[in-house]
């Protein structure tokens, strides 16, 4: 019997795209391409010309999350790195000046009459890749027809790597503003993200590989001499600590919290999995559930939105193989701001993918999953990329909010008067979110006013919002989650809370309301379970 290879518990695989974290808007070309021009490219230049104040900055946790570059090694690395995405993504960059270009002529050309006569004057890199369009206010726009974008030489999966390393996983650059530079302890994997050999990699983490297969991955990454040593080194025969009671089998419903947004849903016959970042299995620090304590099968894994520490390729990659269906919220309108996420899981290479409109349902074993409306947290944008879900599985019904937003109570009771009422609910309140510009900056079309960015900010729901809901759906128990504190969410999140922070004194007046009205209530932390029956 040929042995049987296993990645180390401390192998982090982290996904790429041109050095820099692999996130969903680094995938669609038209988002990537804003990004990586008015984003990447200068805090890149930024870093060359100043690299003592991004060294001070990324130590301090006042400007965690800032566009500072944490990087301690050669000066020469990132002026490489600058020069390389202005030669590889040449076409991407022409593509973020063309987008700006297209929307200067509208607002120039388009006062309320036909468009037909304007399609010519649409940028060469656009033609036949967007529509023209006003809105009700007669304001003009335009909008992608994303799968021919995906079907275009503007989408190109050469930019794609896997890096591997060993190191602390829970002590990681912020994933916005540090790009991963290869080391002598790291190895970048030539492997795009739909590549069978990916797969087979990344399940590798809790199933048997070949010494065979790692030589075709290292041989098709054409790995060399002290590389090649290295991520052999990653790998071991010692089998992973997969945890025995990791696939459910008892009686009821139970409901495991790994942290952030992700909660696994089970019976004995089927698993639910929501927003899946998962830490790597750390015996130190506080207690959590990692891979290990996945099951074998996950029927469905549900994503409320399309943000970074809600859809992390880094989780998603690795548990790929255990996935029956993903459903995520439907949206075809392809705006620059909120592109499609069935696309960019297609084009991937994740399978059944299932789009759902809000207040649409589908069958499970032993129930159903509905998606509802999502409010907040999008800096007022249009976005249609967002879902709340309601459970339902052996008659008890879950509800799972993320980081909603209470700004309409009348839409809520909309909503009761449908489903009915709740047995658990679950809640964000990191009601103090960033600047919208954090995440959309790169995306606007005339630089955003400071006032405006601190008005629109990614929040959710305060204690007096939560509260609201909570009476108005009448559950038994209520939880606060989605708050990103635990330590290995730091990298994406940059949240780090202190006892006086905002969200901390809210969800704790939230959770005292609660206790006082009967409703068992707790704000999550690293890990929890309960088994409802």
């Amino acid at each position: 019997m040929s042995e049987q290879l296993y990645l180390k518990s401390n192998a982090i695989l982290e996904p790429l795209w041109n050095q820099w974290y692999a996130w969903p808007y680094l995938i669609q070309p038209a988002t990537a391409a804003c990004i990586a021009e008015k984003m990447h490219l200068r805090i890149l230049e930024s870093y060359v010309s100043a690299p003592h104040i991004h060294a001070a900055a990324a130590q301090s946790k006042k400007l965690q999350g800032g566009a500072f570059l944490d990087y301690d090694g050669p000066l020469e690395s990132v002026a490489d790195l600058i020069e390389t995405t202005r030669r590889k993504l040449s076409k991407l960059i022409g593509l973020s000046t063309d987008i700006a270009t297209l929307n200067t002529m509208l607002v120039n050309e388009a006062q309320g009459k036909s468009m037909e006569g304007l399609y010519e004057k649409v940028p060469e890199s656009l033609r036949g890749l967007v529509e023209l369009v006003y809105d009700l206010n007669h304001n003009p726009s335009f909008r992608f027809i994303e799968s021919l974008l995906y079907s275009s030489e503007l989408y190109s999966e050469e930019h794609q790597r896997i890096a591997l390393t060993l190191a602390d996983p829970d002590r990681r650059s912020f994933i916005l503003s540090s790009p991963r530079f290869e080391s002598e302890n790291t190895v970048h994997l030539n492997l795009p993200f739909s590549h069978p050999l990916t797969s087979e990699l990344m399940s590798m983490r809790h199933s048997p590989g070949s010494p065979a297969r790692l030589e075709a991955i290292a041989n098709h990454c054409g790995l060399k001499d002290a590389k090649r040593e290295l991520f052999f080194s990653f790998f071991s025969n010692e089998e992973p600590a997969l945890q025995d009671d990791r696939n459910f089998a008892g009686d009821g419903v139970r409901v495991r919290y790994f942290g952030h947004a992700t909660v696994l849903i089970e019976t004995r016959d089927v698993s639910v999995l929501i927003d899946p970042v998962i830490s790597y299995h750390v015996e130190k620090g506080i207690g959590r559930f990692s891979y290990y304590d996945l099951p074998d099968k996950i029927d469905y894994v549900l994503l409320t939105h399309n943000h970074q520490d809600h859809v992390l390729f880094e989780t998603l990659l690795q548990i790929r193989d255990k996935i029956g269906s993903i459903i995520v919220p439907k949206n075809s309108g392809g705006y620059l701001h909120d592109p499609s996420l069935k696309l960019i899981l297609k084009n991937t290479g994740f399978k059944n993918i299932i789009e759902l409109e809000e207040m649409e349902r589908i069958p499970t074993t032993d129930g159903h999953i509905r998606a509802l409306p999502f409010l907040g947290e999008h800096g007022d944008l249009s976005i249609k990329t967002k879902l709340a879900y309601q459970l339902e599985l052996q008659g008890k019904k879950l509800l799972f909010a993320a980081d909603s937003n209470n700004l309409e109570q009348t839409m809520y009771e909309r909503v009761k008067e449908a489903i009915g009422t709740i047995d658990y609910v679950f809640i964000g309140m990191e009601c103090a979110g960033a600047p919208m510009s954090w995440l959309y900056g790169a995306l606007f079309n005339r630089p955003i006013k400071r006032s405006e960015d601190q008005s629109r900010r990614l929040n959710g729901s305060d204690h007096a919002k939560a509260l609201s809901i909570v009476r108005l759906f009448e559950p038994k128990e209520a939880y606060v989650y989605a708050m990103g504190s635990e330590p290995w969410l730091t990298y994406i999140s940059s949240v780090s809370y202190d006892d006086h922070s905002l969200p901390i004194v809210e969800s704790d007046r939230f959770v005292a309301c609660c206790i006082e009205k009967g409703i068992k209530c707790e704000r999550l932390f690293g890990r929890f379970q309960f088994v409802a029956s």
